[in-house]
C-alpha cells in the first residue's frame, strides 16, 4: 500500500480518536510505561493523564513515564483502585492521551497547600489560561473545564478548593483526592517528572467538543440526626456526637459494637451535612484508640450530620450515564473520580463485575479516590467526573 494512503488512513484514525486510553498490569515501571506509550503515542499527542497504584516504585515509574513520553506533558496521581477500559482494577496503571488538535491542555503544581491564597489562585488561573491559548491549534479556543488532583491525606482540600474556585469563576471544576490502595499512609500527585506529597495538580482543558461536569451519589437522608459537640478540627476528628463519645454514638446508630466498625460499615452507613436542599456526605475514615472518629472531610463543632441510607448504587449510576449520553450523544470518554467507599460497597454486595461491565461499556476511565471535588466543594462517596462528547456541537 502506498505510504501516502497509509498516512491518510492513520490521520483519519487519529481524527476519529481525540482521546486514546490504555492500561498496563506490568509491575515493572519501564515495561508499564512502554506499554502505555505503544497505545497512546502519536505525532499529535499533546497531554497524558494517568492514575496508578501506589504499589509501584514511584520514583522509577515517574522516570519511565518521562522517558516514554518525551516532549509531552504528563500528570497524574496514585489511587485506591483504578478504572480501566475493562472496568475496576487494582495494582495497575491507566492513562488517557489527549490529541493536541482537539484539546489545549495546561497544568500547574501547587506545592504549598496551606499557604495557597486567593492571589496565588488568581495568578495560577491566569497562567493556565495563557498556556491554553498558546497551545490552541487554531486560535479560536473553546470552552474550558478544570481537573484537580490533591494529596488525599493533606487535610487541606477544603481551603485549596474554595480558594481556587473563587479564582476560576464560571469555569467548571471537578477532581479527586489521591489514594494509596486503602493503606491511608502516603498519597501522591505527579507533575514535572516526579511524584509529590502535600501538593495538588491543577489541569485546565480547553476544547470545542461538548462536555459536562457532573456528580452523583445514591444516598438518601433518614430522619436521624447527630450533632457534632466536640471536635479536633485540625485533625478532622470528631470526639463527641450528641455529647457522647463519637464512636459509641455512631455504633449505636448502626447497631454494632465499636469493635466491628470497619470501612465497609462506614460505606453502608454514611453521614452527611445538609447545605440548602442538597446533602453532602462526610465519610468516616476510621475509629481511633480514644473513641473518636476521623473523617475524610473537614468537620466543625456544632454541625448537624444526617444519617443516610443507600439506594441501589448501580441503578443511580446507570441513570446518570444514560442522561449524559442523551445530552451529549455518545461520549468519546468519561473521566471518573469514584470514591473508594463506593467500591467497598460494591465488593460487599458482590456487584464489582457488574459495575465493571457498565463502566467499560460507557467508556469510563479514572480512579477510586479518598474524596471527590466538585465546583470547589470537597465531597465523599460520590461518582464525580466529566463526560466529553465525540463531535463538536453545530
Amino acid at each position: 500500500m502506498p505510504s501516502s494512503v497509509v498516512d491518510e488512513i492513520e490521520a483519519t484514525s487519529v481524527r476519529q480518536q481525540p482521546l486514546r486510553t490504555a492500561s498496563s498490569h506490568c509491575r515493572e515501571p519501564e515495561g508499564a510505561a512502554a506499554e502505555l506509550a505503544r497505545s497512546l503515542y502519536h505525532a499529535d499527542l499533546g497531554f497524558v493523564l494517568f492514575f496508578c497504584s501506589a504499589e509501584y516504585p514511584l520514583a522509577e515509574l515517574g522516570e519511565a513515564l518521562e522517558g516514554a513520553f518525551v516532549g509531552v506533558t504528563v500528570s497524574g496521581c496514585t489511587t485506591a483502585g483504578e478504572i480501566t477500559p475493562a472496568g475496576y482494577c487494582r495494582g495497575c496503571v491507566v492513562a488517557i492521551g489527549f490529541d493536541r488538535r482537539a484539546f489545549a491542555v495546561a497544568q500547574a503544581l501547587i506545592d504549598d497547600l496551606e499557604g495557597f491564597d486567593l492571589l496565588q489562585a488568581q495568578r495560577l488561573t491566569g497562567e493556565l489560561l495563557a498556556a491554553c491559548r498558546r497551545v490552541a491549534q487554531d486560535g479560536e479556543g473553546g470552552d474550558r473545564f478544570v481537573l484537580t488532583l490533591l494529596d488525599g491525606l493533606s487535610s487541606s482540600e477544603e481551603q485549596v478548593l474554595a480558594t481556587l474556585d473563587a479564582a476560576l469563576g464560571a469555569i467548571p471544576s471537578f477532581g479527586g483526592s489521591a489514594g494509596d490502595d486503602n493503606r491511608l499512609a502516603h498519597t501522591h500527585v505527579y507533575s514535572g517528572g516526579r511524584f509529590h506529597s502535600e501538593a495538588a495538580v491543577v489541569v485546565m482543558v480547553e476544547t470545542r467538543l461538548p462536555f459536562e461536569v457532573f456528580t452523583t451519589h445514591h444516598l438518601r437522608p433518614r430522619d436521624t440526626k447527630l450533632v457534632v459537640t466536640r471536635v479536633d478540627r485540625d485533625r478532622r476528628r470528631v470526639l463527641e456526637l450528641n455529647a457522647s463519645p463519637a464512636a459509641e454514638e455512631y455504633a449505636r446508630l448502626v447497631g454494632l459494637p465499636v469493635a466491628e466498625l470497619t470501612p465497609a460499615v462506614f460505606a453502608r452507613h454514611p453521614l452527611a451535612v445538609r447545605l440548602g436542599e442538597a446533602h453532602y456526605v462526610r465519610s468516616i475514615q476510621c475509629v481511633n484508640a480514644d473513641g473518636s472518629l476521623s473523617f475524610y472531610c473537614a468537620v466543625e463543632n456544632g454541625i448537624v450530620l444526617t444519617a443516610m441510607q443507600p439506594e441501589p448504587l448501580l441503578d443511580d449510576l446507570r441513570d446518570v450515564l444514560a442522561g449524559l449520553h442523551e445530552r451529549l450523544g455518545e461520549p468519546a470518554l468519561i473521566i471518573g473520580c469514584d470514591c473508594f467507599l463506593r467500591r467497598l460497597e460494591l465488593e460487599s454486595l458482590g456487584q464489582v463485575a457488574q459495575a465493571s461491565r457498565l463502566l467499560g461499556r460507557e467508556g469510563v476511565i479514572g480512579f477510586n479516590t479518598y474524596g471527590e471535588q466538585h465546583h470547589g466543594r470537597h465531597v465523599n462517596q460520590t461518582f464525580t467526573g466529566v463526560a466529553i462528547g465525540s463531535r463538536p456541537r453545530d
